[in-house]
C-alpha cells in the first residue's frame, strides 16, 4: 500500500465502513472506525518493544502501580504500553475466540488507553460485530494497515485521525453541531487569535491553549498546527475538557496519537468540575490562548444550585462574579469561566476566542444578568472584536453566528476601542449540503477564494469603514465590512420616565357595581381558618363587613351620585364625611379597592398628589428610554420626551446601566423598494402566465 496523502489513508480506512453496512447505519461507522483506528496505531507503535515489556513486566508486577507504569513507559517511549501477548494480526489465528480476545487484548492496555475504550463504549460495539459476523473481516482490514512510526509519522497520523473525526462528523451530521465546529471556522478564529502574536517565531517558544468544551479537539489541533508552521521549534501545550465520553474519548485518543500530553484532556462538566482550576502548589491555572464553540442556547438547570452558590459566596473571586445568565442560555458562562483563567498582563496576559450565536449580543435588559456581564467584560476593555459569520455554516443549525475575540493586553490603538466586522457576505455555497451546512468560508488551502485571509487582514488593518466589494445576488455591491466602536458607545442608561396620575371620581351604580370585583373587598368574605366553626364565623363577619360598605356607598351616591370629581383630595373630603357619619371607618386596603372601583383615568382631572405634594405616577404610563452614555440624560429628556410629554419626570431611583452590541444595526443597509412600473410589470407578467395555464387546463 503506497499511499500518498494523510487524506488518502483517512479515505482508505474509512473505506472499511463498506465491511458494517447494512447492521451499521452510517452515522454510526465512527464508533468502530475512530477506536480501532486508535487501537491499531498503538499496536503499530508498541510492536518494537513489546516482547521487552512483557520482561520487564515479569519482572516488575509486584511493585507498586505508579513504579510499573514509570518503568514500562520508559521501555515503549510512550504514555502507554500493553501487557497482553497478542496484537491485531495474532488475534486472527483464533477466529472462534475472537470477541473475548479482543477485550482481553484491550484489557492489557495501561489505564489511560483502557479509559478510553470505555468511554468509546467499544465493548459493545465487538459483541455487535460478532454477533452479526463482521468482526474478523473488520479486523483483518485493520491488520493489514501499516501504522507504524516509519510509515506514518505522529504530525501525519495526527492528520489523519483528524480527516477521519471530520468524515465521521459530518457522516453523523444530525448530532455534529454538538462536538464538532466546521473546519474552516476553527481556521477563522485561531487566525484572529494568533496573527497578532509577535513572539510565536522566537525559538523554543512555550504556549498554552486551553478549550473549555473542547469536543472532539478540533480548535486544540489547529492551534497547534498553526503554531507549529510558523516555528518548528514552538512547543504548544494543548488542555481540554468536555463531559460528552465519546467525543472526550476521541480527543484524548488524538492526543495521545499525536505525542502529546494526554492527561491534560479531561472529561467533566467544566461547570461543577472544573478540570483546571488549581495546580499541585494551589496556584490558579491560566492559559496564554482559549477557544471555544459552546452548545448554542443550552440551558443549565442542572448545574444551577452549584453556580448561584460560586455567584453568590466567591463573587469576582470565583468565576461568575459578574452575573448569571438566563437560565435557558449558559453561554456566557462559558465565557466568564474563560476570563477567569487569563494571565495577569504583566505575566503576558491572554488571548481569547469563542463562538456565540446572536442572543450573547444583545439579549437581556439592563440590570439583567447579561447585561451586567457585558458591561464588566467591556468596562475592563477586554472586547477586541466581534465578527459575524455567514448563516448555514454549522451541520445543526442554520442561524447566523458571531466570533468574539478578547484580550486583557489589547495593543495601544485598540484601547478603549471595539471592532465590528461584518463578514456575513465572506462564504462560498458548497457542492453538497451536510445537514445545516450548505455555506463555507473559502479557504485558499483548499482552492477556493481566501475569505479566511481576507476576514483576518479586515481585523489586522483596524480601519473604520474599511469596505470591500462582494458578489451579492447575481451582482456586485461595495459594502463597509469593519468598523470602529468607543467602548462606551456599546453603554446606555436606561430611564424610567414617569406621568402624574390623573382620575376622576364617581359613585354611579356602575362603578359601585365594580367593587364586587376588587381582590381586597372579595377576600373580606374569605377565611383560611382550618377549623370549620371559625372559618365560618369568619366569612359570615366578611359578609357583614361587605354589606356595611355597601350600604355606605350607597348613601355617598345619594347624597353626591351625580358629581364627578376632578380632583381626588376633595372626592376624599366628602368620602370621609360619609365614612364617618355611618361609622364603617374603611382600612387602607378597603379605601384602596374603593377608589379602584369608583375612579377612571381622566387627562382633563387634576393630578393626583401623595401626603408630600408630590406628583403620583401612573403606572400604565410608565414608559422607558435607552439614553446613550455618552449622552447627557438631562438633555435627551429635554430634547426627545418633554415636548411630546410636558408633565412626565425621570425616577432616577430605577435608572439603571446596561450594555448589548446591535452588531445588526450597525451595519444595517437601506435597500430601497423596486419602482412602482417594474413591480407592476412582474404582476402582468404573472396574470399572463396564469391565464394561459388555465386555458390549457380548461382547453
Amino acid at each position: 500500500m503506497n499511499l500518498e496523502t494523510h487524506s488518502q489513508l483517512a479515505n482508505f480506512i474509512w473505506s472499511i465502513c463498506n465491511l458494517l453496512r447494512g447492521p451499521y447505519k452510517r452515522n454510526e461507522y465512527r464508533k468502530v472506525i475512530l477506536p480501532l483506528t486508535v487501537l491499531r496505531r498503538f499496536d503499530c507503535l508498541l510492536a518494537p518493544t513489546k516482547e521487552r515489556v512483557l520482561k520487564e513486566h515479569a519482572q516488575i508486577k509486584a511493585k507498586p502501580e505508579s513504579v510499573v507504569r514509570s518503568l514500562l513507559e520508559k521501555i515503549t517511549g510512550r504514555q502507554f504500553y500493553n501487557l497482553s501477548k497478542l496484537d491485531l494480526p495474532k488475534l486472527l489465528d483464533d477466529p472462534n475466540q475472537l470477541a473475548p480476545n479482543l477485550n482481553s487484548y484491550i484489557n492489557g492496555f495501561s489505564k489511560n488507553v483502557r479509559e478510553i475504550m470505555e468511554r468509546f463504549s467499544f465493548d459493545q460495539q465487538i459483541a455487535r460485530m460478532a454477533e452479526k459476523n463482521l468482526l474478523y473481516e473488520v479486523i483483518k482490514a485493520f491488520a493489514r494497515i501499516d501504522l507504524s512510526l516509519e510509515r506514518v509519522d505522529s504530525m501525519q497520523m495526527g492528520y489523519v485521525f483528524e480527516e477521519l473525526i471530520r468524515i465521521g462528523a459530518e457522516q453523523s451530521n444530525e448530532e455534529a453541531g454538538e462536538h464538532f465546529t466546521p473546519r474552516e471556522v476553527i481556521k477563522l478564529m485561531v487566525n484572529l487569535l494568533l496573527s497578532p502574536e509577535k513572539d510565536l517565531g522566537r525559538s523554543h517558544v512555550v504556549k498554552t491553549i486551553y478549550d473549555p468544551a473542547c469536543g472532539t479537539g478540533g480548535m486544540l489541533s489547529v492551534s497547534e498546527n498553526y503554531i507549529l508552521a510558523l516555528n518548528k521549534q514552538a512547543k504548544p501545550l494543548l488542555f481540554g475538557q468536555d463531559w460528552n465520553d465519546e467525543a472526550w474519548a476521541v480527543c484524548k485518543s488524538d492526543m495521545l496519537i499525536k505525542g502529546e500530553d494526554a492527561d491534560n484532556i479531561r472529561l467533566g462538566d467544566t461547570f461543577t468540575s472544573d478540570g483546571f482550576d488549581r495546580d499541585a502548589q494551589g496556584r490558579k491555572i491560566t492559559f496564554d490562548y482559549m477557544l471555544a464553540n459552546p452548545p448554542f442556547g443550552v440551558e443549565w438547570k442542572q448545574q444551577a444550585r452549584y453556580l448561584q452558590q460560586e455567584h453568590e459566596t466567591l463573587g469576582y473571586e470565583g468565576r461568575f462574579g459578574a452575573g448569571l445568565p438566563r437560565i435557558n442560555d449558559g453561554s456566557l458562562l462559558f465565557l466568564q469561566h474563560m476570563l477567569s483563567k487569563m494571565r495577569a498582563p504583566h505575566d503576558g496576559g491572554s488571548r481569547i476566542a469563542i463562538v456565540f450565536n446572536g442572543s450573547p449580543l444583545f439579549t437581556g435588559d439592563a440590570g439583567s444578568g447579561e447585561s451586567n456581564i457585558r458591561q464588566w467584560i467591556i468596562e475592563n476593555d477586554w472586547l477586541e472584536a466581534v465578527v459575524a459569520l455567514p448563516d448555514q455554516l454549522f451541520y445543526n443549525t442554520g442561524i447566523f453566528t458571531y466570533i468574539w475575540v478578547l484580550t486583557n493586553r489589547k495593543e495601544p490603538e485598540r484601547k478603549g476601542k471595539v471592532q465590528l466586522i461584518d463578514a456575513r457576505q465572506f462564504y462560498v455555497k458548497m457542492r453538497k449540503s451536510l445537514g445545516n451546512k450548505r455555506n463555507k468560508i473559502g479557504d485558499a488551502d483548499e482552492g477556493e477564494p481566501d475569505q479566511i485571509g481576507d476576514v483576518t487582514h479586515v481585523f489586522g488593518n483596524f480601519q473604520d469603514g474599511e469596505t470591500r466589494t462582494l458578489a451579492i445576488n447575481g451582482g456586485e455591491k461595495t459594502l463597509v465590512v469593519g468598523k470602529i466602536f468607543d467602548n462606551a458607545d456599546f453603554g446606555f442608561h436606561k430611564i424610567t420616565v414617569e406621568r402624574p396620575l390623573r382620575l376622576n371620581f364617581q359613585a354611579s351604580a356602575e362603578r359601585i357595581a365594580r367593587l364586587e370585583n376588587e381582590t381586597a373587598f372579595r377576600n373580606l368574605a374569605d377565611s383560611k381558618k382550618k377549623n370549620e366553626a371559625m372559618r365560618l364565623r369568619e366569612i359570615e363577619a366578611g359578609q357583614q363587613r361587605q354589606e356595611e360598605i355597601r350600604a355606605m356607598l350607597r348613601a355617598f351616591a345619594q347624597a353626591h351620585g351625580e358629581t364627578v370629581y376632578k380632583d381626588r383630595k376633595q372626592f376624599l373630603l366628602d368620602l370621609r364625611e360619609i365614612d364617618r357619619k355611618w361609622g364603617v371607618r374603611l382600612s387602607a386596603a378597603e379605601l384602596k379597592a374603593v377608589l379602584s372601583a369608583l375612579g377612571e383615568r381622566d387627562e382633563t382631572a387634576e393630578i393626583c398628589r401623595d401626603k408630600h405634594g408630590n406628583p403620583e405616577p401612573d403606572p400604565e404610563l410608565r414608559d422607558t428610554e435607552n439614553v446613550p452614555l455618552k449622552e447627557s440624560i438631562e438633555e435627551y429628556f429635554k430634547r426627545e420626551v418633554l415636548p411630546h410629554v410636558p408633565d412626565a419626570w425621570i425616577d432616577e431611583a430605577k435608572t439603571k446601566v446596561g450594555y448589548e452590541i446591535p452588531l445588526n444595526r450597525h451595519f444595517y443597509r437601506y435597500e430601497p423598494p423596486r419602482p412602482l412600473e417594474e413591480i407592476e410589470a412582474d404582476i402582468k407578467t404573472l396574470e399572463g402566465e396564469i391565464l394561459a395555464l388555465l386555458k390549457e387546463v380548461t382547453a
